[in-house]
C-alpha cells in the first residue's frame, strides 16, 4: 500500500506512487553533495542505496516527480509522504488516527529554481487535506537549508519551532532544526 492513492496531475507535472525502478535516477540527484547535505545520507554505493529504496516502508512512502511529456518529462525529485497519528489522549486516541501527515522532499539541483518544488508540495498538501482528511501536515529541516524552509513558507506552512544545536550534522557540527505545520483549517482560509 502506498501513502499516495493516485496520480496527481498540476500545471507541469506528475505525482504519483515511487517504485522499485525509480532507485537509479532517484540516486542520481540524491548521491550530489549538495543534496545529499541536508538528508540522513545515502549508503555508500548504488546496490545499497537501491536496497534502501525499495525497503517496503519507504517505498510505500515516496512519491515521485516528473514533468508532464510535453515540457519533456522527466524525473524532477521525490517527496516524502508519511501518514501518521496525531498525538491524542487515550480516551480519543482512534479518532487521532492517521490525522497527520509529516512530508519531505530532494529536488534534482538540475530542475531547481523553477517553482516544481512549491508546485509539487502545494499539490500534496491539498491531496492530504482533501483526500486523507488530515488535520495537520508537519515538516522540518535545518535552519542553515535555507532553501528548505522558504519553501514550507511559499506553501502557507507556518514556522513553529526553532531548537537550538539539537541534530549533530554529519559535519561534526551541532546545527540548529526548525519545525513547520499548517492546519487543515488554516488551508482552508487560504
Amino acid at each position: 500500500m502506498t501513502t499516495l492513492s493516485r496520480t496527481l496531475v498540476t500545471e507541469r507535472l506528475t505525482l504519483r506512487p515511487g517504485t522499485a525502478a525509480d532507485a537509479d535516477t532517484t540516486w542520481g540527484y540524491r548521491r550530489l553533495d549538495s543534496v545529499n547535505e541536508w538528508l540522513s545520507g545515502p549508503p555508500a554505493d548504488l546496490d545499497g542505496y537501491r536496497e534502501t529504496f525499495r525497503e517496503p516502508t519507504r517505498l510505500a512512502e515516496t512519491v515521485v516527480v516528473e514533468l508532464l511529456p510535453e515540457l519533456g518529462g522527466g524525473l524532477v525529485g521525490d517527496l516524502m509522504l508519511r501518514v501518521g497519528d496525531a498525538w491524542a489522549q487515550t480516551l480519543v486516541v482512534e479518532q487521532a488516527r492517521g490525522r497527520q501527515v509529516e512530508l519531505g522532499w530532494a529536488l534534482d539541483p538540475a530542475h531547481t529554481g523553477h517553482g516544481y518544488a512549491s508546485e509539487a508540495v502545494a499539490a500534496l498538501i491539498d491531496y492530504c487535506f482533501d483526500e486523507l482528511a488530515v488535520h495537520r501536515i508537519v515538516a522540518e529541516c535545518f535552519l542553515a537549508n535555507e532553501s528548505s524552509w522558504r519553501l514550507m513558507e511559499r506553501v502557507g506552512m507556518r514556522r513553529e519551532s526553532h531548537t537550538r544545536d539539537d541534530a549533530l550534522h554529519r559535519s561534526g557540527r551541532w546545527l540548529d532544526s526548525v519545525g513547520y505545520a499548517v492546519l487543515r483549517r488554516e488551508h482552508r482560509a487560504r
